[in-house]
Parts: C-alpha cells; sequence; structure tokens
C-alpha cells in the first residue's frame, strides 16, 4: 500500500490524505481521503468524512476510471504518477461527471492531449460543457464493450462491459464491468461515506449504518431505477467485488450489500402511486432540489421516480407522466434549447385533467417566472398539491430542508387513504389494549450546522424511557416521516426537553401543530441557547437532557434512536412529569 498524507495522526488532525493498492490483478485503486468532510450534496451530514474513489486498469492498453475532487489536485496526481505514465494513458472512462469524480479531467487532459473521454451521450455533453475544450471520446451504450487487450505480464484479457445505470443518482451514470477480473465499478451506487484507512469492507457491522444513510439520502428516492440496474447487472457472469465511488471497495460481501439494494428497492417499489418529481440535470439547482424534494417524499412512505426532462425519451416520459398519482414540475430556462423544449411540450401533454402538480424554482438565473408556470398548469385544470416553492437565493441547508418538508407533506398527502385504512385494520381489543400503555409528555429538539446554514427541528414525543444505567441513556422513538429524524444520525446530539404536570398544554398545542415547509418552529416559544449540544432547551420545561445519539433501531414505521445522556437539569424538583394517556394505539 502506498499513502501519501501530511499528518502522523489523520483521523483527528489531518483534512485530506491519498492512498493507493492493487486490489485486483492488473488494476490499482486510488482513494482520496477526505477526513472531516461533514455535508454532502444537499443537506445531508456525515459522521465519518468520505473517500472519492479511482481506478488503474493495465491490460494491453491502460484506462483510468474516473478522476477525483478538485481539492486532491496535487495528492491526486502525484499519486497517480507513481503507477503510470500519463502517454501510457489510453482512456479515461467516466462513470458520471458530479464534480467529486470528474474534477481533475482537465488537468488528465493538459498531461496527455491523446486519451479518448468514454461516457454516456449525456456524460460527454456535461464534460463539454465543464472543461470548455476539445477532446477525443468515444459515446457508449449499455450492452457495448471497450477491449484494452491483454496485459503481457498477467496474461489477463480485459474486455470491459458498459451498463446503463440513469439517475444512480445522476442522470449520465453508466457501470464498468471488467470481464477479466469480475471487478463492477459502480461510482455512486453500493457507496457509502465512510472515511477510513482499511480499503476493504472487512467490519459489516461498523459499515451497515453508513451504507443504510447513504442509500436512504441518494439511491431510495430511485429505487425503480435501483431495481433495474440490479436486473442488468444480474446478468454478468460473476462479480468478485464492487468498486465503489465513495468508501471501501466491496470485496468480502458483495452479496450481501446487493442483496439489501435489491430488498430496500423492490419495499419501495410496491403499488402504482408514485410522484413524478422532474429535474433539468447541469440547470442552476435543479437536480439538487429535486433530490431534496424526492428524499422527503421518500421518508413519507411515498414512491418517487425522479425524471431527468433532458434525457428521458419521449415515449418513456409520457408514460410516467402519465401513469403518476402526483408531478413536480420546475422552472426552466427562457433560452431552452430544442431538446427540452420538446420534452415540455411532451410533459404537459401528457398531464391527465385533475392531476396532482406542484412547481419549484430552479434558481438558474434564467428561469421562466414561477407564476407564469402555476398560472400555465391552472388554465389546464391541474390540482395544485403544494403551494409554489419559491427560492429567492443561493439554496443553504436551509432552503434544502423546506423541499424535504415540502416533499414528507405531498407523500402524507397520497398515504392519507392507506393511512387510514391501516388503522382501520387493527383489531379493535387489541387496539384498546395497547392504548393503555402510557407515556410521558416531551418535546425533543435538536439542531445542524453553524451560523446561517444552521437549521433547527422539534417534536413532540411521549415514546421516551431510560434504557441503560452506565452510561445512562434513553431511547426515542421518532416517526420515518419526521423532520427531525434526519437530524439524529449516529454521532449527532438531541435534547429531550420534560414538560411540567401542571404547565404543558401550550407547549404541547405548539409543537404539536402542522408547520408549513421549512417554518421556524422556534418563533413562538422561549428558548435558552447555548446549555446543550443537541439543540434548544425550552424555558418552559420542567427539564432537559442532552443526550449523543448512539445507535439506531429500525421498526416498519420508527427509528429507535438510543442516546447516552450527557448533561441535563431540573428547574423544578417539586413538579411532576406531564403523563400521556391513550383510548387507542393505531395513532398518536
Amino acid at each position: 500500500m502506498i499513502a501519501s498524507t501530511n499528518t502522523t495522526n489523520p483521523k483527528l488532525a489531518q483534512k485530506l490524505s491519498i492512498q493507493s493498492q492493487e486490489f485486483a490483478p492488473d488494476s490499482v485503486a486510488i482513494r482520496s481521503l477526505d477526513w472531516n468532510r461533514s455535508r454532502f450534496d444537499i443537506e445531508f451530514g456525515l459522521r465519518n468524512g468520505t473517500t472519492y474513489n479511482s481506478f488503474i486498469i493495465r491490460g494491453e492498453q491502460l484506462a483510468i476510471i474516473d478522476t477525483s475532487h478538485l481539492k486532491f489536485e496535487s495528492l491526486w496526481l502525484e499519486e497517480l504518477l507513481k503507477h503510470v505514465n500519463p502517454e501510457d494513458i489510453n482512456y479515461l472512462i467516466t462513470s458520471h461527471t458530479e464534480p467529486d469524480h470528474s474534477g481533475l479531467i482537465g488537468q488528465l487532459l493538459e498531461m496527455n492531449k491523446n486519451i479518448t473521454i468514454v461516457g454516456s451521450k449525456l456524460a460527454l455533453k456535461f464534460i463539454e460543457d465543464q472543461i470548455h475544450q476539445s477532446f477525443k471520446k468515444l459515446e457508449i451504450k449499455s450492452g457495448e464493450y471497450l477491449n484494452l487487450g491483454v496485459n503481457p505480464k498477467s496474461g489477463i484479457s480485459h474486455n470491459i462491459e458498459f451498463i446503463s445505470a440513469p439517475n444512480l443518482h445522476w442522470p449520465d451514470t453508466i457501470f464498468s464491468y471488467d470481464n477479466g477480473t469480475n471487478v463492477l465499478y459502480t461510482c455512486d451506487a453500493f457507496g457509502l461515506h465512510y472515511c477510513s484507512s482499511e480499503m476493504f469492507d472487512i467490519d459489516q457491522e461498523e459499515i451497515f449504518g453508513d451504507f443504510r444513510f447513504y442509500y436512504d439520502c441518494l439511491m431510495a428516492p430511485n429505487a425503480r431505477s435501483v431495481l433495474q440496474a440490479i436486473k442488468r447487472i444480474d446478468k454478468l457472469p460473476k462479480i468478485d467485488a464492487i468498486a465503489v465511488g465513495h468508501g471501501p471497495l466491496l470485496q468480502n460481501q458483495v452479496n450481501f450489500w446487493k442483496d439489501k439494494y435489491f430488498e430496500w428497492s423492490n419495499n419501495k417499489s410496491k403499488g402504482n402511486d408514485f410522484v413524478a418529481v422532474c429535474y433539468i440535470s447541469d440547470y442552476g439547482f435543479c437536480d439538487r432540489l429535486s433530490q431534496a424534494l424526492s428524499h422527503g417524499i421518500d421518508k413519507a412512505n411515498g414512491q418517487v421516480q425522479l425524471i431527468d426532462l433532458r434525457s428521458s425519451d419521449a415515449q418513456e416520459l409520457t408514460s410516467l407522466i402519465s401513469e403518476s398519482k402526483a408531478v413536480v414540475i420546475p422552472t426552466w430556462p427562457l433560452d431552452a434549447d430544442n431538446d427540452l423544449k420538446n420534452s415540455l411540450g411532451t410533459l404537459f401533454a401528457a398531464l391527465k385533467t385533475k392531476q396532482l402538480t406542484a412547481i419549484y424554482d430552479s434558481f438558474g438565473g434564467n428561469d421562466e417566472p414561477i407564476d407564469a408556470l402555476a398560472n400555465q398548469l391552472r388554465e389546464l385544470g391541474q390540482k395544485e398539491a403544494l403551494s409554489p416553492l419559491r427560492v429567492k437565493k443561493t439554496p443553504d441547508p436551509n432552503i434544502y430542508q423546506q423541499f424535504e418538508e415540502a416533499g414528507t407533506d405531498l407523500g402524507q398527502m397520497l398515504n392519507k387513504k392507506k393511512n387510514i385504512a391501516t388503522m382501520k385494520s387493527i383489531d379493535t381489543k387489541l387496539d384498546k389494549a395497547l392504548g393503555r400503555l402510557s407515556g410521558g409528555l416531551y418535546v425533543v429538539t435538536a439542531r445542524d450546522g453553524e451560523g446561517l446554514d444552521r437549521r433547527q427541528s422539534a417534536m413532540v414525543a411521549s415514546w421516551v424511557s431510560q434504557a441503560s444505567f452506565a452510561p445512562p441513556g434513553i431511547t426515542v422513538a421518532v416517526a420515518k416521516d419526521r423532520a427531525i429524524e434526519s437530524f439524529m444520525q449516529v454521532g449527532n446530539h438531541f435534547v429531550v426537553n420534560v414538560l411540567r404536570e401542571d404547565n404543558y398544554q401550550k407547549m404541547f398545542r405548539h409543537f404539536l401543530k402542522r408547520f408549513a415547509p421549512g417554518a421556524d418552529r422556534f418563533a413562538e416559544v422561549d428558548i435558552i441557547e447555548n446549555i446543550a449540544k443537541g439543540g434548544p432547551v425550552l424555558t418552559e420545561s420542567l427539564a432537559f437532557l442532552d443526550c449523543k445519539v448512539i445507535s439506531r433501531l429500525e421498526t416498519p414505521d420508527h427509528w429507535i434512536i438510543y442516546g447516552i445522556v450527557e448533561n441535563g437539569n431540573v428547574s423544578d424538583l417539586s413538579c411532576k412529569t406531564a403523563v400521556h394517556h391513550r383510548k387507542v394505539a393505531n395513532h398518536y
């Protein structure tokens, strides 16, 4: 193993380092380790940093799969030169063109202008827009091959097969499979944001939580696309390793990770009531805003189909729009090209009368006015699912939270009838008996980020219980569609505010009411800042417990959060905790 670092204790003191190792015959992984990165994509917080992985395959000809983030320019190029002469590089295979994987393409071409860039049609178009220079290109499609020939030392033939995997999680994504080593290169799919010096998936238990969180944030809204990709890779002769774009390479438990993707995606794709969330790739903040919306819909157990209006086939677009329960539409550039105009025409023609629709600002700097779009939909007789989501400044974590919460509202709306039917299906006697379990009344608060990027949330809770003596620990049950759930990942902090028996109604009613997406839950209540790591302490609470999330247990509709209590205090020792008595157990 070769590692370039600038500290003797990277986990504590270093921000960036590089690592490389041969992991299969004639195949080297170069991993850019970003130890301290705390956010990724939209509002997703990271507890273990991340890595950006690229690969070298040496047959008779030499190929690089993906580059790295621009922040790793000197480290990555230095490490690459330890393994290859730039003049020997024949191909750069671009799995997809997000900057964390394509950030050094221009620098690589400066070293060798004869490199042929290999990618999907959309990926090559994105690269042209990124680097603003001419280059040799090879457009590939699913089922096509790139034969690198036989490595003269190992005698292994490296014939690369390409598998289209759109929306995982960008529309230009393509997998690469080396028939000589049985390695599948998947970029974002099957990855996880987890930074460590361990190259492979040695400890399943250690990385499972990050693997699941990554899936929930980035892949779950594309569950239908995940299933289509799995169908394609199941036709491959054998997969000995999955070389992912983020985190450790999956080599020891390949079937386990693949089966989890299938299980989770299959569960999310049951039924036909889905939301078509449209976006325009590579325009404004459209892609990330659509991801936030989709993540919110998914949290409410709604089904989502992300649709890129730039790349969708007209027949497929018509089918998806007409079959969907609701359609979410972005504003588009006023100077849209003919292909995008044609897709927009197809979209509007496919809408059904009184179909639920919602609209959002792309914030691309040259958008069709959102009010004009709203009027157009009203004239077509569409039903408004949400108030227009307006973006008046560069999106920050609070705007992404607003979009996620709007998506959750939409998902809950679509599932309302199903949820009522589920409640009615519970046996009456069992329902009443289970409802006799009592609980205290609490307000859980949590925050994430600092300064202008700080986000806060809160919820009423009654399913709170002490869970351990030493160290002191508690559990809190949080419904999967609660906005605060995203703030309560392992390593995060939260606060349990205990409500007073003699004065709980005001706080109870305030936090029980429905808030508009992105609304400040604390605008009308008195809070104390900076005495708890986890979030605001309510001035009127009887006591508070400042907790750190240690683990999460999944149930069908809740997450059970186990936290260690690090701090706490009581304001009135003579007062008791407010208690909640229910009559039935099928709702709060």
